[in-house]
């Protein structure tokens, strides 16, 4: 899986830009989510990659989950 997502990365790996359908993709895999999770996150903290990624680590925690909506 690596090597596929070294293959296909983004222009700007910083930055989340949802109008490339192949960078959609590529983060989907990245952060193991649905494109509508992905939509969420950058809607609740901004197009950064970095950002994003937190967003996605901090799910794991089970009170967090909770907290918005994810079982």
């Amino acid at each position: 899986m690596a090597d596929e997502l070294k293959n296909s990365a983004p222009a700007d790996p910083d930055h989340i830009n949802l109008d490339d359908p192949a960078e959609v993709k590529y983060r989907r895999k990245e952060f193991g989510c649905t494109e509508q999770q992905l939509r969420q996150a950058i809607a609740a903290v901004g197009g950064s990659a970095a950002k994003v990624r937190q967003y996605f680590k901090n799910l794991s925690r089970p009170a967090t989950r909770q907290k918005i909506g994810y079982s």
